[in-house]
């Protein structure tokens, strides 16, 4: 059945086809004339000109305007005129080419989906433009992704994370650069091909998020700039700050959030992934820069900043109950994940640096002596206001394996991303990801050991997933533990955390996890960060009898050059001290998952 059109896209901007015509609106206060021109009427300067209301749009009716007709808008103004793209667009030729009428209708099946709940998240980051890609492409496509959903749904992710995917200049980028926020960026496909990959990821069960950028815009090919002509200090005009509040990183293009308009644009934008395209979440990036001037939690805060969240969070909640809203912002603010009725951003969860910066400190060291247990017992204890889920943990995303980092492997063994010691220990680091509370997220590669450091122009190597093909069923068995397969780990979505072992001289530490407890349910992690092997090493549980190894990191299921070595169960008594204990063989740089029978 095909999908009837939102009624939000009869009132809304930009251009909306409606029977045998197109109606287009667009906001331009300062213009004193503005036409649309297009296919439907031979791109004539004069040929349709658009009525200004009392709030500064601009709109009109054309007859035979349709779906798949280029179009843009001619803005004249007392001194020039210019002709651009619609900063609505749903879809475009290319960043700086022509707009599109977009076809709005899809089929979307008559299945329901609903995303997993935090605490059973398990997230796989993707770029599309190297996640997959078609021999003798330029990028890959949304297509060759569609292809791969298969492999993820064996690997046992129940969500996928896509970095930004909206228009940006030329054929490669990260997508944090986007130059007209509502389309889909031309090289990877079309609107219709993203609601494909959607449908096709809940069909086997996978929600889908969407990395959104609200803190900047461009800078490259902006028609947004200076849009209408208006600007003031040299600035950007009607979409941006017009002062010093304009410049961030990335360029002096932050967007007036005090401005109604400018709210409504990104207010729109949310809305239109989450309702119009299926997204199940947005993941904001760098909210550090839309709350404050220099991203930080100094006196340069911009409250209209924060209220435009809390807006942004709320209006998606209300309309989309289930959306996932995350937050990149990496100053530890427990207020980013509160209510707004309380103050807060209004986020579900957020990006845990105290998490991924001591945990990669702990593994990448060459030095067993410099392993700062105390570093990753906090790591595995932080949380945001007593909440263990309101927290994404990983050890590799897309800004921890670039910028002048690399991935794990590469990092623990320079040159040498296969080796024994890379293998172990970048292992060791997934299994904390897996088993520490949270909600867990691996970067596209990582299961497979991908090596150096991320590029936007290096697709993913597939020939590794059966080169290194048990550390892909490590990655596997690992997300199925936590995802409770096989009903014996089910404490790994639990609230419950207690770190009761901190061996700083022998780099063991120990923790247990639950959400009711008992057999079933709670959950053992021993984990050796040293370089080292213990053979009967006293280690308590919060139970007597038979605890077994559903997971050990040694096996060689997992690397030929592992060393199978280390408990298949062990059984632990009450010691005369009254603590409940067994003595288990530690084998090096390797962590142990253990439960009992329910």
């Amino acid at each position: 059945m095909e999908a009837s059109v939102d009624k939000r896209w009869r009132l809304r901007m930009g251009a909306v086809p409606d029977g045998d015509g197109c109606a287009f609106r667009v906001w331009a206060p300062n213009a004193k004339a503005v036409y649309v021109v297009g296919a439907f009427n031979d791109f004539s300067p004069d040929g349709r000109p658009l009525e200004r209301d009392d709030d500064g749009v601009w709109s009109a009716r054309v007859e035979g305007a349709k779906p798949g007709d280029p179009y843009r808008y001619r803005i004249v103004t007392d001194a020039e005129e210019f002709l651009r793209l619609d900063p609505y667009s749903v879809a475009a030729s290319n960043s700086a080419g022509q707009s599109i009428i977009p076809d709005l209708a899809f089929d979307w099946g008559a299945a329901a989906f609903e995303p997993p709940t935090l605490n059973e998240l398990v997230v796989y980051e993707m770029h599309l433009g190297t996640f997959a890609k078609a021999p003798g492409a330029e990028v890959g496509a949304i297509d060759d992704a569609i292809a791969k959903l298969g492999y993820l749904c064996e690997l046992g992710v129940n969500a996928v994370e896509i970095m930004p995917i909206m228009e940006f200049p030329g054929s490669h980028s990260w997508g944090y650069n986007p130059s007209l926020i509502y389309a889909i960026e031309s090289d990877y496909g079309s609107a219709r091909d993203m609601r494909r990959f959607i449908r096709s990821a809940h069909e086997r069960g996978i929600a889908v998020l969407l990395d959104v950028v609200y803190n900047h815009l461009g800078p490259g090919d902006l028609d947004l700039w200076r849009f209408d002509g208006w600007y003031e200090n040299d600035k950007g005009g009607i979409y941006f700050y017009n002062d010093d509040r304009c410049c961030t990183p990335w360029g002096d293009t932050r967007p007036d959030y005090g401005r109604e308009e400018v709210r409504a644009y990104l207010r729109d934008n949310a809305l239109h992934w989450l309702l119009d395209y299926g997204f199940d979440g947005l993941r904001w990036d760098a909210t550090a820069y839309v709350r404050s001037v220099h991203g930080s939690d100094g006196d340069d805060a911009l409250p209209e900043g924060w209220s435009l969240m809390q807006e942004i969070n709320d209006e998606a909640r209300r309309q989309k109950p289930r959306a996932i809203a995350i937050a990149e912002d990496l100053q530890s603010n427990p207020a980013l994940v509160r209510p707004a009725s309380d103050g807060g951003a209004g986020f579900d969860a957020q990006w845990d640096a105290r998490f991924v910066h001591p945990v990669r400190a702990a593994l990448i060291g060459a030095d067993d002596a410099g392993r700062d247990m105390d570093a990753v017992r906090d790591a595995i204890l932080h949380r945001f206001d007593d909440d263990a889920f309101r927290r994404v943990i990983y050890t590799e995303s897309h800004d921890e394996v670039a910028n002048g980092k690399a991935r794990v492997p590469e990092e623990v063994d320079p040159g040498r991303a296969s080796s024994w010691a890379a293998k172990k220990k970048s292992a060791l680091g997934a299994a904390l990801v897996f088993t520490a509370p949270g909600v867990p997220m691996i970067f596209q590669g990582q299961e497979f050991l991908e090596d150096d450091w991320f590029h936007d122009d290096d697709p993913l190597d597939w020939s590794k997933k059966d080169r290194f093909a048990g550390i892909w069923r490590l990655y596997r068995d690992l997300i199925a533990l936590r995802r409770n397969r096989a009903g014996r780990t089910a404490g790994l979505c639990g609230q419950g955390v207690d770190v009761y072992h901190v061996d700083h001289a022998g780099k063991v530490i120990a923790y247990n996890r639950w959400a009711d407890g008992g057999p079933g349910d709670s959950v053992v992690v021993v984990a050796n960060f040293a370089n080292q092997r213990y053979d009967d090493y006293a280690i308590t549980f919060p139970a007597p009898g038979v605890w077994h190894a559903r997971f050990n990191g040694d096996s060689k299921d997992y690397d030929a050059s592992f060393g199978d070595d280390g408990p298949a169960s062990c059984q632990a008594f009450q010691d005369d001290d009254g603590a409940i204990r067994a003595r288990l063989t530690l084998p090096p740089c390797t962590a142990l998952v253990l439960s009992q029978d329910g």
